[in-house]
């Protein structure tokens, strides 16, 4: 099959976690996805997880949660997955676009005062990649203008910023368990939140609008229906996924420093290509390396395409990095974004390439990448 991106992992233990959901006869959200809630908010150090059935769920629902609607803004970067911002639209709000650092791919804080305005709510703060973000500039920015601050950790499980777990320094975090991600449970996510009242209304808005605070006298009679005095959604995690997701955690660690093996033998061999840019791999910095995106330094999108077509043409799979969603016509329509707006994000969109890596990736298969990559550039 060649050398792929990435490859999920599982073995024995998956199966039978799944065997005994299946054999309990409940397969719907249940006691397992409450297990897994509770395994994900002792390892992210927080008080509250909320499963549910993607990041782009959680995102969602994290605004909804907020009160963030109509008339509201919401800053987001410029280069990211499409669901930073798509979350926006889905509440009736409007996105501004920030442009990134060249060299974290992150959002340029620099950037993100002078795009505030009266209606700006919130900023979504994504760990591109599994590279932390710069919360602390992030929050200050926040804690001035009084705006919340939501996590988009789709890439970030494990990811420390300054020692600390992402996810838990912003209102809400969003995590993914996408087969692309770290750990994965086919499709699936998570919110994180120190807020009681959030962590409330999360449960309430996944689950049809059913609220987990009100009750009737009716209340664990076989003819209870619950309360249902908002409109919810049916964004929940079964628990056949979270009993993947249980699987899955056990192997955590083993998976993270296995991403960390892989990405200093590509460190190792790229560094001193000066055609290119690399990841940043000081330890502070704490990345995990969901995915190890490289640009070239021309930003010669042409030749970004010829690297990847070489690869594809030995078996090697590849992708860009990620987009900028300021180019999607969707965008340019709404907002009337022309083409060189955000020169940043464009640039990393244009020359950005996503080199396999997985569990267990041999030092032959690294080196194979290598080598197209060298002779191409």
């Amino acid at each position: 099959m060649g050398i792929p991106i990435t490859k999920p992992f599982f073995d024995e233990e998956e199966l039978r976690k799944v065997k005994e959901v299946l054999d309990s006869g409940w397969v719907t959200q249940g006691p397992v996805t409450a297990e897994f809630e509770n395994i994900f908010s002792q390892y992210q150090d927080c008080q509250y997880a909320v499963a549910v059935s993607s990041c782009t769920a959680a995102l969602h629902l994290a605004l909804l949660a907020l009160g963030i609607g109509k008339g509201d803004e919401v800053i987001v970067p410029a280069f990211t997955w499409i669901t930073s911002a798509s979350c926006v639209e889905y509440v009736g709000a409007d996105v501004k676009f920030v442009d990134i650092e060249k060299e974290s791919m992150n959002i340029d804080v620099s950037m993100i005062e002078p795009a505030i305005t009266e209606r700006t709510k919130a900023i979504i703060a994504v760990h591109l990649f599994g590279n932390p973000a710069k919360m602390d500039e992030i929050m200050a920015i926040a804690e001035k203008y009084h705006l919340y601050v939501i996590e988009d950790c789709a890439c970030a499980i494990g990811t420390a910023y300054k020692g600390r777990k992402v996810g838990t320094t912003g209102k809400i975090g969003c995590f993914s368990f996408h087969p692309r991600k770290t750990i994965t449970t086919g499709e699936g996510g998570m919110c994180v939140t120190n807020d009681k009242q959030l962590y409330n209304r999360l449960q309430q808005l996944r689950n049809h609008g059913a609220s987990v605070t009100k009750r009737t006298a009716e209340y664990k009679k076989p003819y209870y229906m619950g309360v249902y005095d908002e409109v919810g959604y049916n964004l929940r995690l079964s628990d056949i996924q979270a009993a993947v997701g249980v699987a899955q955690f056990g192997k955590l660690p083993m998976l993270l420093n296995d991403r960390r093996r892989c990405a200093a033998y590509y460190l190792k061999k790229l560094s001193g290509i000066r055609a290119l840019i690399v990841p940043d791999d000081r330890v502070h910095i704490g990345h995990t390396y969901q995915a190890f995106v490289v640009l070239l330094r021309s930003g010669d999108r042409n030749k970004r395409n010829a690297i990847m077509d070489a690869m594809a043409s030995a078996g090697i799979q590849s992708r860009p990095g990620t987009i900028a969603i300021t180019r999607t016509e969707f965008n340019r329509k709404k907002y009337n974004l022309d083409y060189g707006q955000f020169p940043v994000a464009e640039y990393c969109e244009d020359s950005s390439i996503t080199l396999p890596i997985y569990l267990h990736m041999s030092m032959e298969d690294m080196d194979k990448v290598v080598d197209i990559m060298i002779r191409n550039i």
